[in-house]
């Protein structure tokens, strides 16, 4: 057991240093980190690591210890995403307009591509994910995998690139939230329908998880507003209770045949709020703060899991058609969505080429479909190069499509004028007082 321990001691050291380093040089290259930190597990599994002389990756990440990074991994997610499932706005499934019809094409053109593609080529989906049968649960997990969007990703390549508040980058982002919250429960239905066994064990379990979900919404949640509405209660208790709750709940949902994720997601919706309708920054805090810290050792595990000496040659084939309806399936859908709400043609274009941002979120779905056996490696290795090649897209598509006005102004220069006075770029200084002139421009004194 002290052997175990310090193995994980130096794999977890080895693992946090190389991701959070790898996430600083693709910040600096102008991507999200998320791309150095999935590069950095790829580069410590078999396919770069495992190829030195030596038996390197055998010796830092042996058999034993892989059980104990897997579950630190599992952990990292569950905090993760019940800070997701906190900061979810539901609201934004009663809006009109621009952003519902976003949503619901963003979510169902790519369904409908990822379904189609398996459809009309079954002998290489078949092939390439050796042998399992293409039946009507792997296609709608393709279907899933196609279309969901990286809400944080997403959020964090809008602060980078100053786009946050620009009216495309505000559609796609409460449009994501959409499509991610309707993502969801299908992957639990295909987890659910996936599982095989008689139709009432199947049924059985369905009306198990409905009575969860009653439990969480009708005794639960009250249960916590009025806890959390009692006078005294500090960050210091109820980060406990959250950080409680998020794993029993989690435990449950994986009880009941789903995946760890989706307790998660459920405890996060349902732990009560602030009166303004915000998440309580004193228990989400904490679990941003775990989640990000471990959250390499996720992306470390899910990027050992790609073995890329196993692809062979004709899968590029199926590769290229992954990509190119993944690519087609959200900016043609945000292009088709915004114009038909009337936005100009580049902020449609930047919208599309924003719900393609794939990234974290792409990863846990392709984890939970490894881990369930609905794709097997080879195929898992392609879609995560999908969801590298989209992500990766999105930063300098944006820097194309993005208008001057988008960029943000820089500070003023300070330049001196003819009568010795200064102001920006030479000009002289405007009274405080002075009323706006023909065109929004400042009237002289």
């Amino acid at each position: 057991m002290e052997s175990v321990v310090g193995h994980v001691v130096a794999a977890l050291a080895v693992v946090i240093a190389a991701s959070h380093a790898a996430g600083a040089v693709a910040r600096k290259c102008g991507q999200p980190p998320v791309i150095g930190q999935l590069f950095a597990g790829i580069a410590l599994g078999p396919s770069l690591l495992g190829l030195l002389p030596g038996g390197l990756h055998e010796r830092l990440f042996p058999d034993e210890i892989q059980p104990v990074l897997a579950s630190l991994a599992q952990v990292a997610l569950v905090f993760f995403l019940f800070a997701v499932g906190y900061e979810l706005d539901l609201g934004v499934l009663r809006h009109r307009g621009t952003v519902t019809a976003v949503s619901v094409t963003g979510f169902a053109l790519p369904m409908a591509l990822g379904a189609a593609i398996v459809l009309l080529l079954p002998g290489g989906f078949a092939e390439v994910n050796d042998g399992r049968p293409v039946d009507a649960t792997f296609v709608l997990y393709m279907a899933v995998a196609l279309s969901v969007t990286a809400v944080p990703v997403l959020a964090g390549i809008l602060k980078d690139q100053g786009i946050a508040r620009t009216r495309p980058g505000t559609i796609a982002m409460a449009a994501a939230g959409v499509i991610d919250a309707l993502s969801w429960p299908v992957l639990a239905v295909v987890l659910v329908g996936g599982a095989g066994g008689p139709v009432r064990a199947w049924a059985l379990k369905a009306v198990l998880l409905a009575a969860y979900l009653l439990v969480m919404l009708l005794v639960v949640r009250p249960l916590l507003v009025r806890w959390t509405r009692r006078p005294g209660i500090a960050a210091a208790h109820a980060v406990p209770v959250a950080a409680t709750l998020a794993l029993a709940s989690a435990w449950a949902t994986d009880a009941l045949g789903l995946h760890l994720i989706f307790g998660a997601l459920l405890a996060g919706a349902v732990m009560p709020r602030l009166p303004d309708g915000t998440a309580d920054a004193r228990i989400l805090g904490p679990f941003q703060s775990v989640g990000g810290l471990l959250l390499p050792v996720f992306f470390a595990i899910s990027g050992m899991a790609v073995v890329l000496g196993g692809l062979h040659g004709s899968d590029l084939l199926i590769l290229g058609v992954i990509v190119a309806a993944a690519v087609v399936g959200k900016v043609g859908a945000g292009v088709l969505a915004a114009r038909g709400a009337r936005q100009p043609w580049r902020d449609a274009l930047l919208i599309g080429v924003l719900l393609n941002t794939r990234g974290l979120t792409e990863l846990i779905v392709l984890d939970v479909g490894l881990r369930a056996g609905v794709i097997g490696p080879r195929l898992y290795a392609l879609l995560v190069v999908m969801a590298l090649l989209t992500t990766a897209a999105t930063g300098p598509l944006i820097r194309v499509l993005r208008r001057p006005a988008d960029v943000p102004p820089g500070p003023p220069v300070e330049r001196k004028v003819p009568d010795g006075r200064s102001g920006p770029d030479g000009a002289a200084p405007v009274a405080a007082d002075a009323a706006p002139g023909p065109q929004g421009l400042p009237r002289g004194p």
